[in-house]
């Protein structure tokens, strides 16, 4: 009888409270958590969640597609908290710049040099579903705010879906041609950019509620556009092939002109070491206007490759402050310099008031124009109108992306210090030194100083090897043995670094792995050297080779490479050093920060401690803090630096190994030393 007049009374009880109560404590939130085991591991408060789109069953609230915000069904109620995220499927095979399969070939260096490239088409990861909230005990819910970085490399274009905390939640990349026609000659193609710019932001954001999406930021190489009139593509080679527009920031081609610009020496050089680097734009322009007349004639703008991309999403001709101090002799107190271009004979760039090059600067992160135009955000599938930052080279990204990250709690010499203690180094095709300082500091071979050119109100240095990636890549793959590695690599499911690594473990018996190359020395200046001795004309040297041809010395010669990349950076942070600054510890982000082994030696080297980014893509989550400082979100760049840049894993130096490694750099100065009286013995014929 009870249970004849009470059954049907709490039976619908429970259905008022279902229907009215739709909270995390209800009946159904209760439930839904008491038979998934993850909300007992994860705790049930102040949890941020990511559910992901479950294409095979739609969720049963929501009548969402990609790239569209969700609709409550009107049959039915939907919670206010989002529902639980679905089990993890397997991770998706992805390839990232520098982060092969097992069994391809690239590895490390291939972050952003020529070898291992990916396959063509997207390689992306799972992306975030249609909305993402923070699930708080209450009934107010906060939407995550979303950022989009876009990354334009020397062989690949990647993109990023960021949140405000700095997690990477999706990535994508894609490959992008290279020509090179002749030795020294390196070009590629604005529109082939473009397009992979868009195949991969369409990637990331795909199936996320636009309404999210709050900013777009791009960084790229600082390699060199030109366009005409009506921003058609010119061509910059002989061959008249238009579509091969872009001169690249490896191309050594306007070798003359730079020697030539640095002869007047004029008071602009000062603040790039002393002497221009063949890697900069001016040289380049003369190169143009001396070799392709019919080109020069029809130029309507020659844009920066970080500035062309904001130019394509906004319509908007505004130079990054960035761009145009670090390559092009802009100064943030004088602007252009008339003098300079006058007497290097590119007068014409004056007489339309720099027209061409630009006269409008904005600073990183700040708001281009009115937003994303509509064509722009049809092609790369955001909303129309959001946020897109004034941008910044790639290597100045990934400073912004690591070197602001808050090191408390990590024993490290840099706590407590200013962020001038710090240099991050962005290694991948080449690499990188940032330094910053408060006051201008001039090192004679380095970069700079360029004021607010990386973090606004201070001013940068910038070291750099013009190839460390792409060196590693030409070592081993020249190699007799490559074929052997290639095929064993393969077989263990290992990328050819990482068996490399691995090898040398077996081979150095009860020796530290460093002390194997006691007799085998490298300078690996193959492409001349940029920092801090500025000549462009030295050359690689190998001391110590043996007739041996196997995998051993393979090994060997790959650990001396490494170790003399080491080195320069050593000989970088000396001169730094020298001249003013006081630098604890290294920040390192890029693609060979994904080696254990380059870490490891560049802190045994240095002597200081290396620390890694939490999210190995730092180049990209510094594009998404452009966009996220563009979108209002932050006060200012140094705020999402803070609160965007996490640290991961912090590589101690063997200071036991210190006395090696300071023999090594003796022999490493000699021989540079050596090759220069070489090639004064050979000059006196």
């Amino acid at each position: 009888m009870f249970l004849h007049s009470y059954l049907p009374v709490c039976f619908y009880i429970f259905i008022l409270l279902y229907c009215i109560r739709p909270s995390q404590w209800s009946p159904r939130g209760f439930l839904h958590r008491f038979y998934d085991p993850r909300y007992f591991a994860a705790g049930l408060e102040n949890q941020i969640y990511h559910p992901f789109t479950n294409r095979a069953k739609p969720p049963p609230c929501s009548r969402s597609r990609p790239g569209r915000r969700s609709i409550p069904s009107p049959s039915r109620r939907c919670p206010q908290r989002p529902a639980a995220p679905p089990l993890p499927p397997p991770a998706p095979s992805r390839r990232r710049r520098g982060r092969p399969g097992p069994g391809q070939p690239g590895g490390f260096p291939g972050s952003g040099g020529f070898g291992g490239r990916p396959r063509r088409g997207v390689q992306a990861r799972a992306v975030p579903g249609a909305q993402v909230l923070l699930n708080m005990p209450s009934e107010q819910q906060t939407a995550v705010k979303y950022y989009v970085g876009v990354d334009v490399g020397s062989a690949s274009v990647r993109a990023a879906l960021v949140d405000g905390a700095g997690t990477v939640l999706a990535h994508a990349e894609q490959p992008i041609q290279v020509w090179e026609p002749q030795p020294d000659h390196y070009e590629q193609s604005s529109a082939d950019i473009w397009a992979a710019c868009c195949s991969v932001t369409k990637e990331v954001v795909r199936g996320v509620d636009a309404s999210q999406i709050r900013g777009l930021g791009f960084d790229a190489t600082c390699s060199l556009v030109v366009v005409d009139k009506q921003f058609q593509p010119l061509a910059v080679n002989s061959e008249g092939q238009s579509h091969r527009n872009v001169i690249m920031w490896m191309d050594h081609r306007a070798a003359s002109q730079v020697k030539r610009i640095n002869a007047t020496q004029h008071r602009v050089l000062s603040y790039v070491g002393g002497a221009m680097s063949v890697e900069m734009q001016p040289p380049k322009l003369l190169w143009i206007k001396e070799n392709l007349p019919e080109s020069w004639e029809k130029v309507g703008y020659f844009f920066d490759l970080p500035d062309f991309l904001s130019w394509k999403a906004t319509g908007v001709t505004a130079r990054s402050l960035c761009t145009v101090v670090c390559k092009w002799t802009y100064t943030s107190d004088r602007g252009w310099d008339d003098s300079f271009w006058k007497m290097i004979g590119l007068e014409d760039l004056v007489k339309d008031k720099y027209e061409k090059i630009g006269n409008h600067v904005l600073s990183p992160g700040e708001a281009v124009g009115k937003g994303l135009t509509a064509g722009a955000a049809q092609e790369l599938g955001l909303p129309e109108g959001i946020a897109v930052a004034a941008s910044l080279i790639d290597a100045h990204a990934g400073g912004l992306g690591v070197i602001g990250a808050d090191v408390k709690g990590h024993n490290l010499p840099c706590e407590n210090q200013p962020i001038t203690s710090r240099v991050a180094m962005i290694c991948g095709t080449s690499s990188c030194h940032m330094g910053v300082s408060e006051s201008p500091i001039f090192v004679p071979g380095v970069w700079g100083p360029y004021f607010s050119a990386m973090v606004p109100g201070l001013w940068l240095n910038e070291g750099g090897q013009s190839a460390t990636g792409k060196l590693i890549d030409h070592v081993v793959r020249g190699h007799v043995a490559f074929p052997e590695l290639e095929a064993k690599a393969e077989a263990s499911a290992h990328s050819i670094y990482t068996y490399l690594n691995s090898h040398l473990d077996l081979i150095k018996k009860s020796l530290p792995v460093g002390f194997l190359t006691v007799d085998l020395h490298v300078w690996p200046d193959f492409h001349g050297n940029r920092s801090p001795l500025t000549d462009l004309t030295l050359k690689g040297m190998v001391v110590g080779l043996t007739l041996s041809r196997g995998l051993d010395e393979l090994a060997l010669i790959y650990l001396a490479t490494i170790q003399a990349i080491a080195l320069g950076t050593r000989h970088i942070l000396e001169a730094m050093q020298a001249a003013g600054h006081e630098i604890t510890t290294l920040f390192l982000c890029g693609g060979l920060s994904k080696n254990p082994l380059f870490v490891q030696m560049h802190a045994d080297i240095t002597g200081k401690p290396v620390v890694l980014s939490k999210e190995v893509e730092s180049v990209l989550v510094g594009a998404a803090i452009l966009g996220a400082c563009a979108s209002g979100d932050f006060a200012s760049i140094q705020e999402a630096m803070a609160k965007m840049g996490k640290i991961g894993k912090v590589v101690q130096p063997n200071h036991e190994h210190k006395r090696f490694y300071d023999k090594k750099y003796k022999v490493f100065l000699k021989l540079v030393e050596h090759q220069r009286e070489y090639r004064s013995i050979m000059n006196s014929l």
